[in-house]
């Protein structure tokens, strides 16, 4: 049987190497700097630079300027609805206008809102009322483009001015013909008579 002393030594080195293990561990972590005291090199801390997701919100009709061009003045209201789609504005007190409003919010692009308003006298198109800025399809397309620049493809082929003014390339140096034969001269195998 052990004695109470033999089990008390390693019992003791093991709490010491526990405690000696948790300070070196706590130590270690009041060295490092903390998250906002990183920065990058553009002097933005990690915090900063570390964006959430941000969800993409698109409220209305997209109106271009072929859009409203197509919609004149005389049209009667199912013509106009079939041309620009049904307006996120109908107010029952104003019967006779209609509110097209595009709101679109999407991380790494800008806040867009344009509102286009259309006014009715009775069941006929009066007149619109849109932006002069309103976008083409192609500048819309452009500008819901996350991507901050378009690069045009590279170039594969040379034309035939660039092919001539190439340098010619140097010709591989011939190697000297190696022998066919035998490099060694043996003696014949068989005796001379």
């Amino acid at each position: 049987m052990r004695s109470p002393k033999t089990l008390a030594i390693p019992a003791r080195s093991a709490v010491l190497a526990l405690v000696v293990a948790g300070a070196s561990a706590l130590s270690a972590c009041s060295s490092m700097p903390s998250l906002d005291m990183l920065s990058s090199s553009s002097g933005q801390t990690m915090l900063e630079r570390i964006t959430p997701y941000k969800l993409e919100v698109v409220q209305g009709n997209v109106l271009t300027k072929e859009l409203v061009a197509r919609v004149k003045p005389g049209m009667p209201r199912a013509q106009v609805r079939d041309l620009l789609g049904s307006p996120l504005l109908t107010d029952p007190f104003h019967a006779e206008r209609w509110d097209y409003v595009f709101t679109i919010k999407r991380q790494g692009t800008l806040y867009q809102q344009r509102k286009v308003v259309v006014w009715f006298n009775g069941d006929v198109l009066k007149s619109i009322e849109a932006p002069e800025d309103l976008p083409g399809e192609n500048e819309f397309v452009a500008s819901i483009s996350s991507k901050a620049e378009r690069r045009e493809p590279p170039k594969l082929e040379l034309s035939e001015a660039e092919r001539k003014a190439l340098p010619i390339p140097a010709k591989p140096a011939v190697p000297a013909a190696e022998p066919v034969g035998p490099v060694r001269a043996y003696p014949p195998l068989e005796k001379k008579s």
